[in-house]
């Protein structure tokens, strides 16, 4: 798994000049979903003698329990960690909020929305199709799944929902192929697999 992330894009936390970042997806005034709105936490971090920012974002996935990637890291008080799962580029973190989203598997041909952070802090979506669902070697859960779309820098540790609304995925990275950018998720059961070999 480390052989492959090293070609993706790991949706670096977008670094940028106040007035000179840029964003992907399209702008979004609210999250559609009540249950994945209370769910998503947006991560905001001045870095370089505040004169840059960093954006990403996590989802709440059990009472308490948070997600994002390990490369958002930047963006948590150290002191909220629970554990870091770099194989995966997960980490996981404490978080006073105690909603539990309802999840699902994402199927091949399926429609998704994924939500991330623009460069203005502003609440950003992209839409995709499911591609490929990536299974590995003696696991019990895919280990991450590809769709089409507009996310990037921002969408980091952010949620995939399917057609219902239901956490699929949290977004991991991107590779541009041609004019098609592919976007990187993993599978919530995944998530959840990386959660519990942490013992929690």
């Amino acid at each position: 798994m480390t052989r492959f992330l090293s070609k993706l894009v790991l949706l670096p936390v977008l670094l940028a000049v106040p007035g000179c970042a840029g964003s992907s997806g399209l702008p979004a005034p609210a999250i559609a979903e009540p249950e994945i709105a209370t769910a998503y936490l947006p991560l905001h971090a001045r870095v370089h003698l505040g004169i840059d920012s960093a954006d990403g974002a996590a989802m709440v996935i059990a009472p308490g329990i948070a997600v994002t990637n390990a490369h958002n890291a930047n963006l948590l008080e150290p002191n909220s960690v629970i554990g870091v799962r770099r194989d995966y580029d997960l980490l996981f973190f404490r978080t006073s909020r105690s909603v539990s989203p309802q999840t699902a598997a994402p199927v091949i041909g399926q429609s998704v929305t994924a939500y991330g952070q623009g460069g203005d802090r502003d609440l950003r979506i992209a839409h995709g199709v499911v591609r490929e669902i990536k299974q590995c070697s003696g696991c019990t859960a895919p280990a991450y799944f590809v769709f089409a779309g507009n996310a990037g820098p921002g969408f980091s540790g952010g949620p995939v929902l399917d057609r219902s609304g239901r956490l699929v995925g949290i977004t991991f990275g991107y590779k541009d192929q041609g004019r098609e950018r592919l976007i990187y998720a993993y599978d919530m059961s995944r998530v959840r697999a990386e959660l519990s070999a942490l013992g929690k």
